[in-house]
């Protein structure tokens, strides 16, 4: 999986003089990690030193993340104020995420919400969905509802309540629906880039300084089942 971002294919949805807001590819790490690739925090940095001619470090404050197979929305804060405020923001779910998922089987319900409690596996680095709560475990709440039919797969939209690790993937397959491409949880293949068709959608939240209502949308990749969506 080494499709990865540089300063000249970096897609920037919004940014302004205390936030930046970036469309992640698949393979993208938010930031550095043990396999040493270059994270796309730096990538940004690179890009805004580039843009403004900055001398010096460029400050660049990393909010959340996304898993590196999938693809979407990540905000950056580019001062330290942002950075505090936006900590707070997300960690009080002052945030509106939404996502898309292709997956293979139907949900049975077409619309709902899934609660469960995960356990997260540090040794495989992956969650389990539990129906009651387990030693270590946390408690997880999304919803979602079937919004596109493919031929072969059913596209969903899903509103996320809480930030656990892997959340999304480990609910999905909770309930049978497991994302394309996602063997890790259960799908059959992967997919070619390596990546999941799990894609960060949209963000909305107030700005950190000027206290505006933002709301980001992000394009979807440019992929044969993706390119199939017609909405």
């Amino acid at each position: 999986m080494k499709v990865l971002s540089d300063k000249k294919n970096l897609q920037v949805l919004y940014e302004d003089n205390h936030i930046i807001v970036v469309n992640k590819r698949v393979g993208d790490i938010v930031q550095g990690d043990k396999t040493g690739d270059q994270p796309l925090s730096e990538v940004v940095k690179e890009y805004i030193k580039e843009k403004y001619s900055k001398p010096g470090e460029v400050y660049l404050g990393v909010v959340h993340r996304l898993d590196r197979p999938t693809t979407g929305i990540v905000l950056f804060a580019k001062t330290s104020k942002a950075l505090t405020r936006l900590n707070e923001m997300f960690k009080n779910r002052d945030t509106a995420k939404t996502y898309w998922a292709v997956v293979k089987n139907a949900p049975e319900v077409p619309q709902a919400t899934l609660e469960h409690y995960l356990k997260r596996n540090s040794k495989n680095n992956t969650s389990k969905a539990h129906t009651k709560e387990v030693p270590e475990s946390k408690s997880a709440r999304l919803d979602y509802k079937v919004i596109y039919q493919l031929t072969n797969y059913t596209v969903l939209e899903i509103n996320l309540y809480t930030g656990r690790h892997h959340q999304i993937r480990a609910q999905l397959t909770a309930i049978g629906s497991p994302i394309k491409g996602d063997l890790k949880y259960g799908f059959n293949r992967s997919n070619p880039d390596g990546g999941i068709h799990l894609h960060a959608r949209k963000l909305a939240f107030i700005h950190p300084v000027s206290k505006e209502s933002i709301s980001i949308i992000a394009p979807l990749p440019d992929e044969a089942t993706w390119n199939n969506i017609k909405l």
